[in-house]
């Protein structure tokens, strides 16, 4: 298993992009909580992220609403199952947590389902963001509130009649 990592600017700050045999495996922000030590990151490299990176750039500037990149996700079956539910709410809709893991079958496994979404490793292209408390109201975040907001305001319904 070879890993290989790489640095990008983006209006959110500083991305870390880690490849798992050349596949996306992670993408972390600066201060990111629950980040696996960078020294398992593999050495850094300036090629191999270039799809990951264009596909990121139109995101943010309101060109892209679906990633097609592949990923790697690393953990186990029940993160995997949310995980993957995440890549099915679309671009400007927010769940909350009893929607997906009624999406998965597990509706008594909210909090689960929380823990999983805090460990995603491919935020943003794994759209954790798009998942809120019951009430509608932002909570935890492993690239923080601030960076959640961010994320959801760029997907907001005004902002989408002007993508096209």
């Amino acid at each position: 298993m070879m890993r290989t990592h790489t640095l990008i600017d983006s209006p959110m700050g500083t991305l870390t992009l880690v490849a798992t045999d050349g596949v996306l495996s992670g993408l972390y922000m600066e201060q990111h909580l629950r980040m696996p030590d960078p020294s398992t990151f593999g050495p850094r490299v300036g090629h191999g992220f270039e799809e990951t990176v264009e596909q990121l750039a139109e995101y943010f500037a309101g060109l892209r609403r679906e990633f097609t990149v592949p990923v790697r996700l690393e953990g186990g079956d029940f993160q995997r199952r949310v995980w993957d539910v995440l890549r099915t709410i679309p671009y400007g809709q927010r769940w909350s947590y009893t929607r997906v893991a009624d999406a998965i079958g597990r509706p008594d496994r909210v909090r689960a389902v929380g823990a999983a979404n805090a460990r995603n490793p491919v935020a943003v292209i794994v759209p954790c963001h798009r998942v809120v408390g019951g009430d509608g109201a932002l909570t935890g975040f492993s690239g923080g509130l601030a960076r959640k907001g961010f994320l959801l305001e760029l997907e907001s319904p005004a902002r989408q009649g002007s993508l096209f």
